[in-house]
């Protein structure tokens, strides 16, 4: 995976402290907003956030959240990247890559084989992350939801 640097726009910071998330915004953007996500429960998107790594996006002077991601891994060999959402007032500033680079840096560490995420319109947005599409899609299955 490319590891070329993306910059963070001023005025804002990526944090990995749990502490810091309000799930309660993050419940209500993936359940009202996101198309893989509507009408996911608060209960499930509790669990949900409880079982991974999660990273905020934040305004540096007031602390209010503005984009979220979530990574589902093992921490040796594979990760899954998901629930990525930043707030419609932030869009269109790079935080979604720079979420994605922030994402692929937190996970530099663990020496992951492999990092997955899908995704049906922000091909681009990772792309420029260094992610890139499957090489070798007819590998893979699904138990589930397509």
């Amino acid at each position: 995976m490319d590891d070329t640097p993306v910059p963070l726009p001023d005025g804002f910071e990526i944090s990995a402290d749990p502490a810091r998330l309000d799930a309660e915004r993050i419940h209500g953007w993936l359940s009202g907003d996101a198309y893989w996500a509507r009408g996911r429960s608060r209960e499930k998107q509790d669990a949900a956030i409880a079982s991974s790594l999660n990273l905020g996006v934040y305004e540096t002077g007031t602390g209010a959240q503005v984009g979220y991601a979530r990574i589902v891994t093992d921490r040796a060999t594979f990760a899954w990247l998901c629930d990525v959402y930043i707030a419609p007032g932030a869009r269109g500033l790079g935080l979604g890559t720079a979420l994605a680079a922030a994402v692929r840096e937190h996970l530099a560490p663990y020496g992951l084989r492999r990092v997955l995420l899908a995704t049906a319109d922000a091909h681009g947005v990772y792309a420029k992350a260094g992610f890139a599409p499957l090489a070798a899609s007819d590998k893979w299955m699904v138990l589930g939801e397509q």
